[in-house]
């Protein structure tokens, strides 16, 4: 069975980036995909201390929050989707630290992630959201990961929890990338 990991990087539990997340699993479940959320809210996620231990390990060997674990995941998923809000124009502070530290252990053990399928999905109050999805992009691009698209950009508007509800566009947007998500799964044979 196929496996999605979304993590949320979202300071706010359940808010309107686990909506979007939230949306797209709908279908991913209904076609036999398993999936599962990491949410940020309530935890730090520490910036990489450049040591460069990682290298040979698999995983960062810093252990004071909750990256190992979730980068575990990651790596045993088949697809990931990054979640974020747009705080300041781009990703959450603990979003880009996550991504940061993931970075250098797939560069420091190349391979880790080739061949998985990426999504990123962004829910801003106006301004910085394709800044966002960028970002989030670029970490699967530059990981040998195949990026998911769908009709527009997978960004939703909307400021209080549970406003991007009312973005049609943006639900219709997610259902196609949860589609396409799905399309490009099947394809994918999990080297072992």
């Amino acid at each position: 069975m196929k496996k999605v990991l979304a993590i949320n990087g979202s300071a706010r539990k359940d808010g309107n980036t686990a909506i979007l997340i939230n949306t797209i699993f709908e279908k991913l479940n209904k076609a036999g995909i398993e999936t599962e959320m990491v949410q940020f809210s309530g935890n730090v996620i520490e910036p990489c201390k450049a040591c460069w231990a990682c290298g040979g390990q698999k995983n960062c060997v810093h252990r004071k929050d909750m990256f190992r674990e979730v980068f575990d995941k990651m790596k045993n998923a088949d697809g990931i989707i990054l979640g974020s809000p747009v705080y300041s124009a781009n990703i959450s502070a603990n979003m880009q630290a996550f991504l940061e530290r993931a970075a250098v252990v797939c560069d420091m053990n190349p391979g880790l992630l080739k061949h998985k399928a990426g999504a990123s999905v962004a829910a801003a109050r106006r301004g910085g959201a394709l800044n966002a999805i960028d970002s989030m992009n670029h970490f699967f691009l530059n990981h040998e990961m195949f990026v998911v698209g769908s009709t527009y950009w997978n960004m939703a508007y909307g400021q209080m929890p549970g406003d991007i509800q009312q973005d049609e566009e943006a639900l219709s947007n997610m259902s196609n990338l949860a589609e396409n998500m799905i399309w490009l799964l099947k394809k994918i044979k999990r080297e072992e």
